[in-house]
């Protein structure tokens, strides 16, 4: 062979080796893959070094992709082969196929994973329980937000009960400063999920009830849910004027600039009202019936880190998942991140005031999760869809409880064999 030959073939197999360089990260080097592109500066400042201080040869590299092409973005490269190591899992059905498609590893048997109760693993889990595919990271709690100088001017205590609730709503709207309450069903979802699916546990008992509607025990035509809707429609009592074209951010907009005195929140927007409100506010579960001996709160599972299968660096991915189920992680996140609390057992100190008094409620309550996402929204038509079109229909006034009940139930009936 010339050397002529053998310089153009060295050339050529130094350029594929190369081209595949971007493909894989080497040996000791963990990727991370997210929806979460407004957290990168909490991992490259916060998580990863504090990671590092520990096992500092193992380098870890945060790369997120927009929220709305994640799921693209990560089924294309698995496919590829040019995944990440640790690939971020959205609740139940999107990551459950992924792992029924071979994409992430059972990590059943990985050390600190006892740290997690069976609610939170729920959602990373096969269907049956037996195999558990991603790392919990953390969960968003529903309740209600609240503008403390309203309620001074109103001459208001916070509510503990349904009754006082209502009777606080009342007391806002006579004295006319403010909007009661804070939400508009133009967008559709936040009338299901801040307002069905928080005050709804209460009704149904959390767990319990969630579970029935799976097992076909229990159905939308059952009080349970007629009364849930029932109270929801109330709400149109006290939202503001023109509340059917009233969008999320308008709601975000009405509260943060003090003209609303509660909003039916998530969690997730405490640190929003930190940076726009300038005035102090609080925050209190859904409140239960006088005289109720349980309450529940929708501590939804919304985040967790799973590796993927197929990873050549799963030993070093599973040092750093083993790191994450510890308390220094659990603490870490809950801190950075105001309003996403850890899903391990560990007893988290969090610095926020708000955020604290929304996690202090796992103590007297108890958790469930909104009860369209585990299996219920697996057929057509969709059960989380149906929830959002049911619940601003009946807040606007254009469908009953009973109607609505009925609906969801006939939506379930089409496909899922225990509501035939």
């Amino acid at each position: 062979m010339s050397n002529k030959v053998f310089a153009k073939g060295l050339a050529a197999a130094l350029a594929a080796s190369v081209a595949l360089v971007p493909l894989m990260a080497s040996a000791g080097e963990l990727v991370i893959e997210s929806w979460r592109n407004d957290d990168i500066d909490i991992w490259n400042d916060k998580i990863i070094p504090a990671f590092n201080k520990v096992h500092p040869d193992i380098q870890v590299s945060f790369k997120p992709s927009a929220p709305t092409e994640y799921n693209a973005t990560v089924n294309a490269k698995l496919a590829g082969g040019t995944a990440g190591d640790l690939i971020t899992c959205r609740p139940f059905d999107a990551s459950l196929e992924l792992y029924k498609q071979g994409n992430l590893a059972a990590l059943d048997d990985l050390k600190g994973m006892d740290n997690f109760s069976s609610v939170a693993k729920s959602a990373w889990q096969t269907d049956d329980g037996s195999v558990t595919f991603c790392l919990p990271m953390a969960s968003v709690i529903h309740g209600f937000i609240y503008n403390k100088e309203a309620f001074e001017e109103a001459g208001v205590e916070v509510p503990t009960t349904r009754e006082e609730f209502y009777a606080v709503l009342d007391k806002i709207k006579e004295e006319g400063s403010y909007a009661p309450m804070a939400m508009g069903t133009a967008d559709q979802w936040e009338a299901a999920t801040m307002g069905f699916q928080n005050i709804g546990p209460n009704y149904w008992k959390g767990e319990e009830g969630r579970k029935a509607l799976i097992d076909g025990s229990a159905k939308f035509t059952d009080k349970p849910y007629v009364d849930t809707f029932a109270e929801l429609a109330s709400w149109s009592n006290y939202l503001p004027d023109g509340y059917e074209a009233i969008s999320y951010p308008d709601a975000q907009n009405l509260f943060s600039l003090g003209r609303a005195a509660i909003y039916p929140a998530g969690s997730w927007d405490i640190s929003l009202f930190n940076s726009q409100a300038d005035f102090k506010f609080g925050a209190f579960p859904p409140p239960a019936a006088a005289g109720s001996d349980t309450c529940y709160i929708s501590d939804h599972t919304d985040i967790a880190l799973g590796l993927n299968a197929k990873s050549p660096n799963a030993a070093e991915a599973k040092v750093f998942l083993e790191w994450m189920t510890g308390s220094e992680f659990a603490s870490l996140y809950s801190n950075a991140l105001p309003g996403f609390f850890s899903l391990s057992n560990h007893k988290v100190e969090i610095s926020d005031p708000v955020a604290n008094e929304f996690v202090s409620w796992r103590q007297k309550c108890e958790s469930t999760i909104r009860n369209s996402y585990q299996i219920l929204s697996r057929g057509t038509p969709n059960l989380e869809n149906e929830l959002w079109n049911l619940s601003a229909q009946v807040i606007n006034g254009t469908l009953s409880p009973e109607e609505a009940g009925k609906s969801a139930e006939a939506g379930l009936a089409k496909w899922y064999a225990p509501h035939q």
